[in-house]
């Protein structure tokens, strides 16, 4: 299975000559070559993880597209312009679609404050191999995570909180995602820290920039 990084949360899992997309947002260039996707995993409504205009550019080369996301997300495609049919999915729920199995984890995003309302956030586990969390550090409990896109800065987490996730999942591999909002210096100080405590559980560390690939 391959792995391209793209900017910002958006990933491209990619096997057997099929695609699978997480997360493409607003802070991602917009999508190309998207010909040959199955499926768009959202983690939440957030418009840094999804937009209509992205979701868009998947649908219009793949008219068999399924669509999976929380109740917060269909609810927010059904007020848009896009008459798009989403299956919603929340924690627990395991979905075949040819060749990923999909394992859903987590009900709600990370605090940001007090003040602004907690919206849905699940976590997805491709083919048991890449977890990505969303906004939040749910653990998959029960699972062993072989690769974890780890948040690298945000409004709702500490550095702390995303190393202690590194520790407590113990990952064969790790690469840096939400990057966004961080400066060059930001980027490197953040994939430092993931590096050591990656090591410090016998994985390896991958600082992926935008279109870098792995092999899973």
């Amino acid at each position: 299975m391959k792995l391209t990084k793209l900017e910002h949360a958006a990933l491209i899992l990619e096997l057997s000559g099929k695609k699978l997309y997480i997360d493409p947002g607003s802070f991602t260039t917009a999508l190309t070559g998207t010909a040959g996707a199955v499926a768009v995993v959202i983690t939440h409504e957030h418009a840094d993880h999804w937009t209509p205009e992205q979701l868009g550019r998947i649908v219009e080369m793949n008219s068999d597209l399924r669509i999976f996301a929380p109740a917060g997300v269909a609810r927010a495609i059904a007020a848009t312009d896009a008459a798009l049919d989403v299956t919603t999915v929340q924690a627990g729920d395991v979905i075949d679609v040819d060749p990923f199995t999909l394992r859903f984890f987590g009900a709600t995003h990370a605090v940001i404050h007090e003040s602004i309302p907690i919206i849905d956030n699940v976590g997805v586990l491709v083919n048991d191999e890449l977890y990505y969390a969303g906004d939040a550090f749910t653990v998959p409990e029960g699972m062993q995570v072989g690769t974890l896109a780890v948040p690298a800065a945000a409004p709702w987490m500490k550095i702390s909180e995303a190393m202690d996730f590194i520790l407590a999942l113990k990952p064969k591999r790790s690469f840096p995602t939400h990057e966004m909002l961080l400066s060059r210096a930001g980027k490197e100080l953040s994939n430092a820290r993931f590096q050591s405590v990656t090591e410090r559980g016998g994985g390896v560390f991958f600082a992926l920039e935008p279109g870098d690939s792995l092999d899973l």
